[in-house]
């Protein structure tokens, strides 16, 4: 099981949910299932970047979950990356290029 800590009232709150890039949709799709079994029921998934598989995976796992992005960008590549994306969210939050 991955870390969580979030608030005891967190079934009485909305959760903003951050994922620079909605590539895949996998693991945001996983945080809003752990998030649910949490008690969490408001739920807004906040997204720099996105592409319409990410999209329609998390709306197929999680329909009542409202996205917001900035942009799709219309490829996912062979090993998931979106293109021509942003690069590394990661290595670009961090500092590790």
């Amino acid at each position: 099981r991955y870390y969580v800590r979030l608030p005891k009232d967190v079934a009485k709150s909305r959760v903003l949910l951050c994922d620079p890039m909605l590539a895949t949709g996998g693991s945001a799709a996983e945080a809003i299932r752990i998030l649910k079994t949490d008690g969490a029921r408001d739920i807004v998934l906040l997204s720099l970047l996105a592409t319409k598989a990410g999209i329609a995976k998390v709306h197929k796992e999680h329909p009542s979950v409202k996205i917001v992005t900035a942009a799709v960008d219309p490829v996912l590549n062979k090993i998931g990356y979106i293109v021509p994306g942003l690069g590394d969210a990661g290595d670009r939050i961090f500092g590790t290029l």
